[in-house]
């Protein structure tokens, strides 16, 4: 593989139209993360992998000819892999790294090619758009669910201003649900692993009744914490506290979702769809990474500190570091949980105005409401518990139409986008006992309105000429209160920003796109493309920097909360070669790419006061990068998958004040969540089959280099000063197995049953941090992978 990355363009085109025999039309196959989900091609030929059908561009395409870098997995191997939900999305295409956000399991961090936002606070926008359905899932808390019955995904690397709009600066993820077929059938199973796990899952599609179609599916799932709670283990941490249960990081969810499909007419269609999630369960367990022990008077945890004796003697955290992954742990707050719950309704109608154009109407209403109560500093001790109190709730509405022109030379979509939303989030805070609390709250409004077009033409018959713009125009306000001691004779309110208090902060762009592809063959699709990404600005809600209310016109430095951060854009550079080879038994795809990004919205956390963030639009980077994806299916039975990533991420500049002057930092700032590597491997090897069913081995393994999670310095004036290197994680390697005895004739039905195991080696390094920075003493809690799971599955489908 790494030959191919450095061969010529000029020896590898060469190569590929050696290899481009026109390509055997696809059979049944095994899962591939290119497999056709819906009607495949004709299969009377021999081995080969199926098509997928995307609509990535807002129109059904073979995933292959579509001029974009986009990678699309079917529900077989969605189901194969036990995939459900976004948190494991993360192997399946190169350049994309989904985590879960420091000390919860519901809220998402999703990188692509370098672009994340690491602040999972309500009021701040994704970097990656994910949709539903095509309903616009606007926020990372309560982006992470499950949905038991989904056809496919697709996720697309990039900037997708044009045709997604708001906030798909790095790409989009597409959920896509299976909808009613109007015939009887389903499916159940049930699974139970280590860790007490268990889970039990169903599909239930019902017979047409008149116009009407009707599909049912849920999940119910449980599992023991991977974390064991016992007693304090140090007697001289005499302000220690009793733990609140005896476990933590467990597993307790529902999810359902009702579908309705009603077709009046031939050419008119209707779906509506209500998807609703509850996780009422103790959160990922924050361990103690480490405590500054550099002499520092800054160092309160550290004995050789002059301070200690004031703090540490007190609150001894020093006792508690560890940076091996632990299975038991002493914690004091009370109560721990994270409780979500998710709904959603959706309707999308489809008129087939006639043969060539259909209009579509997409409207959606969601709404969340997250509660969190967190123990943050890793130990029995009250040194640090924070909690959130939020709700969300947003509306939008889309209309679309599509359709084709001069004998099929031209394919067009044109929309109009409106959206509307609500976050609020109370979040009570306290340290050291409560002898420093906090009641830190903060909402926001936001509403946009987009316009978009785009169109492809075909030239001649073997070039296609993209063009595509969107207008975009946004405003939102904020709502912010602090009052420090809260609910105490000495409460005091240190900010109280309401809603009209600072002007409204309003944004708009243009975000065009053109894209020109050339298919030299039936088999090859070259193509090289251009687009804008945009994420908008906003207000910090968390900052506990103030200035005036009359701040905004000018937007003085010091006034964080009444001055909107920037909008951050990107103008993205890419070409790639889509390929069938070898009698479509290998798929061989390269994309490489160059991003410039400017105001770049960089977090950065804070624990002085109550804890915040800050927001830095300092930063203008380049991103560059090369992508390689490639399918085998030698023989019917046999398919494997690979993928390659090379990330490189540097700073053009980087603005910080340094003892308050503009100082360009670009050379000293890390870049977050940007690994420099990512690969993956698969393989599904049908090792035996017979009239008694099939018998699968599937195995997966993904790989992450080093990166690091925070845009810190690297290099610092003291030891005790935030470093980035304090909180990079070393990269991990996860392998997960499948053995599946599947397509068991049962009383009617067809049976399967799994052995499985995920993580086989334990991975053990950490991947998330959060690092109180020296006004906390260094205080750094680390989050590491699940631990190795195993178990068994059985299900049949009917």
């Amino acid at each position: 593989m790494r030959n191919r990355v450095y061969a010529s363009s000029a020896s590898l085109f060469a190569l590929i139209t050696a290899l481009g025999a026109p390509p055997a039309l696809a059979q049944t196959a095994p899962a591939t993360p290119q497999q056709a989900a819906p009607v495949p091609a004709d299969n009377s030929s021999g081995a080969g992998i199926g098509d997928i059908v995307v609509t990535a561009q807002k129109r059904a395409e073979n995933v292959q000819n579509v001029p974009i870098a986009i990678s699309a997995v079917s529900s077989q191997f969605l189901q194969s892999r036990d995939i459900s939900s976004i948190d494991r999305l993360g192997s399946i295409a190169p350049n994309v790294k989904i985590e879960r956000a420091p000390s919860n399991k519901t809220i998402s961090q999703i990188s692509i090619r370098g672009s994340v936002t690491i602040n999972p606070a309500i009021t701040w926008e994704p970097a990656v758009g994910l949709y539903l359905d095509g309903v616009y899932i606007a926020k990372a808390q309560g982006s992470i669910f499950d949905v038991a019955d989904l056809e496919r995904v697709e996720l697309l690397r990039g900037p997708q201003g044009t045709l997604y709009g708001r906030n798909a600066l790095a790409g989009a993820v597409n959920l896509i649900t299976k909808k009613p077929s109007g015939e009887w059938g389903g499916s159940a199973e049930i699974t139970y692993g280590n860790y007490n796990f268990w889970r039990g899952k169903a599909v239930l599609d019902l017979p047409k009744i008149g116009i009407f179609s009707v599909k049912l599916s849920g999940t119910i799932q449980r599992r023991d914490g991977f974390i064991k709670l016992v007693p304090n283990p140090y007697p001289q941490a005499f302000l220690a506290g009793k733990n609140p249960t005896d476990r933590t990081n467990d597993l307790q969810s529902e999810s359902f979702m009702a579908q309705v499909r009603a077709q009046p007419a031939h050419n008119l269609t209707f779906d509506y769809s209500f998807d609703y999630s509850r996780y009422h369960q103790r959160p990922d367990y924050a361990q103690l990474y480490r405590v500054n022990r550099n002499g520092d008077p800054r160092d309160i945890f550290d004995p050789n500190s002059p301070s200690y004796g004031f703090v540490g003697a007190f609150f001894p955290l020093n006792l508690y570091t560890n940076q091996t992954r632990q299975s038991t742990a002493s914690l004091d707050a009370n109560p721990l949980y994270e409780r979500t719950r998710t709904e959603g309704h959706s309707l999308t109608a489809t008129w087939d105005v006639g043969a060539q154009t259909t209009i579509k109407s997409i409207t959606g209403f969601r709404q969340l409401r997250f509660d969190d109560n967190l123990d943050l500093d890793g130990s029995p001790l009250p040194v640090a518990a924070t909690g959130r109190r939020t709700r969300y709730h947003a509306f939008s509405q889309e209309l679309q139409v599509t359709g084709k022109a001069f004998q099929d030379r031209l394919n067009y979509v044109a929309g109009l986008y409106y959206f509307k939303d609500f976050a609020e989030t109370l979040g009570p805070q306290s340290f050291f006992g409560g002898a420093t609390a906090f009641e830190s709250d903060y909402a926001s409004h936001t509403e946009a309105y987009a316009a978009y077009a785009q169109a492809d033409l075909k030239i001649v018959d073997k070039v296609t000429l993209t063009g595509g713009i969107r207008y975009t125009h946004e405003r939102k306000d904020i709502r912010r209160l602090l009052i420090a001691q809260p609910n105490t004779p000495q409460a005091t309110t240190l900010i109280n920003v309401p809603f009209g208090g600072v002007p409204d902060a309003k944004f708009h762009d243009f975000s065009p796109a053109v894209t020109l592809k050339y298919e030299p063959t039936d088999h090859i699709n070259l193509y090289a493309r251009y687009a804008k990404g945009f994420k908008s600005g906003g207000f910090n809600g968390e900052t506990n920097i103030v200035g005036t209310t009359a701040s905004l016109p000018g937007c003085a430095a010091p006034a964080e909360l009444t001055c909107p951060y920037k909008a951050e854009t990107v103008n993205s550079y890419e070409v790639g070669i889509k390929t069938k080879l070898l009698n479509n038994t290998l798929q061989f795809n390269v994309a490489g790419f160059l991003d410039d990004h400017k105001n770049i919205q960089l977090s950065i956390f804070t624990a002085e006061g109550a804890a915040a963030s800050i927001v830095r639009n300092a930063a203008a980077a380049r991103i560059s990068g090369l992508e390689i994806e490639a399918i085998a299916r030698p023989a019917d039975w046999l398919t494997f998958n690979t993928s390659f990533a090379y990330l490189h991420a540097k700073y053009k500049n980087y603005i910080d004040y340094i003892d308050g002057v503009a100082t360009d930092v670009s050379n000293n700032r890390a870049f977050p969540h940007a690994p420099k590597y990512t690969v993956s491997m698969g393989a599904d090897w049908r090792v035996a089959q017979g009239d008694w069913g099939k018998f699968n081995l599937i195995a997966d393994m993904n790989f992450v280099s080093s990166y690091y999670t925070f845009p810190y310095a690297l290099v610092t004036a003291s030891p005790s000063d935030q470093n980035a290197n304090n909180t990079k994680s070393p990269g991990r390697t996860i392998v997960n197995m499948r053995a599946s005895l599947g397509d068991i004739q049962l009383a009617g039905t067809k049976a399967e049953i799994s052995l499985w195991v995920r993580n086989l080696t334990n991975e053990r390094n950490p991947q998330n941090f959060i690092d109180f920075g020296p006004g906390f003493g260094g205080l750094t809690v680390a989050y590491f992978p699940d631990p190795r799971t195993f178990g068994v599955t059985a299900g049949v489908k009917f």
